[in-house]
């Protein structure tokens, strides 16, 4: 086996992980981000926090509820990061011919040609076995073609692509909950009653303090307060991710498309996004699948409306 092989083959139609693979990108970034997670946690737990009010109180529903949202973000995460982004196959299969209708609605403008990287059969319009389909893009860092490709994520060490986009955007607004959820809890101070705002009531808050000389703060808030800028810098980054990826949804188009559209065939000829079909229609194909079919059928059906249009 080669040094950069997940797997070697012991014995006829067996494989075992390669030693190696446990210290690969993916494994290492995963584990950081888990080892993170639940790092974070963990210090809120800890720290005279709400969180741990609560939990001494006995009012366990906002904990046991922070942990799931937690849970549900990680387990997120290692979907999106695990699962196949929607590679095109490139093994030989047998095909049907295409029925003479469809073959009728795609256009078949662009010739046949080959992605250098992968050897992928390439057409930009093309519903065939082995080519790579409309919207597609090789990714060098995974070394395969991604339908709807929309950028390679090196915090989830995986491409963003056709299948796992939607689980995609699902993540980063769990996620963003619960940053903020947090940031509210590490900064949230809640006087006792009586204690007023002042400076002696400042030791009996929770969350941050402030008013305390310089080591006895940072002996007991210097780990909160680090929790609280890491908080802060990740809810900035997913709180924008978020919302670029909303109006990239909400408008049908991708980061890759959005960003390079002057160098990408099908958008260069054409002023306009030939793959917008309104908010609601958008939001249908993107989360629930609807209406179906292949980006060639939809991009062919909308120039024929286009042409009608311009007829009348």
């Amino acid at each position: 086996a080669r040094p950069n092989e997940r797997f070697f083959r012991v014995g006829p139609g067996a494989e075992v992980m390669a030693p190696w693979a446990l210290l690969s990108p993916g494994v290492l970034v995963r584990t950081g981000h888990t080892v993170l997670t639940w790092g974070i946690t963990l210090v809120l737990f800890l720290h005279d926090t709400a969180l741990r009010q609560w939990e001494e109180q006995g009012a366990l529903l906002l904990p046991l509820t922070f942990l799931l949202l937690v849970l549900g973000s990680l387990l997120l995460y290692l979907a999106v990061s695990l699962m196949d982004p929607g590679y095109v196959n490139i093994q030989p299969q047998a095909q049907e011919e295409a029925k003479e209708e469809q073959t009728a609605m795609v256009p078949q403008a662009i010739p046949l040609r080959r992605c250098r990287y992968c050897l992928v059969l390439v057409r930009d319009v093309g519903t065939f076995v082995g080519e790579q389909p409309l919207r597609a893009r090789h990714c060098r860092e995974c070394r395969r073609c991604v339908r709807r490709y929309d950028h390679h994520c090196p915090w989830m060490e995986n491409c963003v692509g056709e299948r796992n986009h939607p689980l995609f955007v699902a993540y980063l607004a769990v996620q963003l909950a619960v940053l903020l959820w947090g940031l509210y809890l590490a900064w949230w101070v809640l006087p006792q009653p009586g204690g007023g705002w002042g400076q002696a009531a400042c030791a009996h808050r929770s969350g941050l303090r402030f008013f305390q000389p310089w080591g006895l703060w940072l002996r007991s808030s210097g780990l909160l307060f680090a929790t609280f800028l890491l908080l802060s810098i990740f809810s900035l980054v997913a709180g924008l991710l978020l919302a670029s990826h909303l109006y990239l949804v909400a408008s049908n188009t991708t980061t890759w498309e959005f960003l390079s559209s002057h160098r990408i065939a099908y958008l260069r000829q054409r002023p306009g996004n030939p793959f917008d079909r309104g908010l609601t229609r958008n939001l249908a194909h993107f989360f629930c699948g609807w209406p179906s079919g292949s980006w060639e059928t939809l991009r062919a059906e909308e120039e024929e409306e286009e042409g009608r249009s311009q007829a009348v």
